[in-house]
């Protein structure tokens, strides 16, 4: 049995709140820090990320399944993982944490709550990496929650960690993450007229990647309901006890004394001493 739905939908608000945060703090950190070397500056910003991720994974995981990502809560309904009419609680969910993650980023670092990026990140190259990024992150999901689940968050944050370097769009691979970083004027920002191209690149990779492995692993919808973590079981939430039932002592004493034992266990009595 799931959490309920309220539970589920926090976690994924909360969750994503905490991968911006992540996103936009450590770009702001790495740049002010990195003193214009722009590649110490990405090393820092991918690992923390990544390091971020695999922890909001393992954290919110056992509740809502940790999404925190359209594209991966599309393709998981497409499946039959979660249920449609829940799907635009997730995504909602999803993308009011991703802009109140990037206001907490700027916060902490005193600039002002939003700005908007002047960052380019447009083209057919940086089209084709999000279309890449994105088909990679849903293969590395499906692929690794049917043999090993539990391993997915790390698979995850490594893949994440891995796919800044190799694509030149930085790997967003992620919708809410996109149009939350419109408004960071910062390292990891992307103007808002470039949103549009990186949304539907990765929603088609996300949709290319289930397809493949929908035909790879026909078993997948039955793998679905545990994208990206098992959120089926009831840990983590309260669990009633088991109700107290009277023995029957007359039937307990008779079983007893059937196998062979006396009906009490009495120490002997001391003997007299003359």
């Amino acid at each position: 049995m799931r959490p309920p739905l309220a539970r589920r939908v926090v976690a994924e608000f909360a969750g994503t709140l905490f991968l911006l945060a992540a996103v936009v703090g450590s770009g702001i950190m790495g740049e002010r820090l990195a003193a214009g070397n722009t590649a110490i500056a990405l090393l820092a910003n991918s690992v923390a990320t990544g390091a971020a991720l695999i922890a909001i994974i393992l954290a919110f995981g056992s509740i809502s399944g940790a999404h925190l990502n359209p594209a991966v809560t599309l393709a998981d309904a497409w499946q039959g993982g979660i249920a449609w009419r829940e799907t635009p609680a997730y995504i909602v969910a999803q993308v009011t944490g991703a802009f109140v993650g990037v206001a907490a980023a700027h916060l902490m670092f005193g600039l002002s709550l939003f700005s908007t990026s002047t960052h380019v990140r447009t083209g057919p190259a940086q089209l084709l990496s999000e279309f890449i990024a994105t088909f990679g992150l849903l293969a590395v999901i499906w692929g690794c929650v049917r043999d090993r689940p539990s391993a997915v968050p790390f698979a995850v944050g490594a893949y994440i960690t891995a796919a800044y370097w190799f694509t030149s769009s930085t790997s967003f691979a992620n919708p809410a993450v996109t149009l939350a970083r419109s408004l960071s004027n910062t390292f990891a920002g992307i103007r808002p007229v470039d949103t549009a191209g990186f949304v539907a690149t990765q929603l088609a990779g996300a949709f290319a990647a289930t397809l493949l492995f929908r035909w790879l692993i026909p078993s997948l919808t039955a793998e679905a309901s545990a994208v990206v973590v098992n959120h089926d079981s009831p840990k983590g939430l309260p669990v009633e006890a088991p109700a107290f039932r009277p023995v029957n002592k007359t039937l307990n004493e008779k079983g007893l004394q059937a196998r062979g034992f006396s009906r009490t266990c009495q120490a002997p009595k001391p003997k007299k001493i003359s």
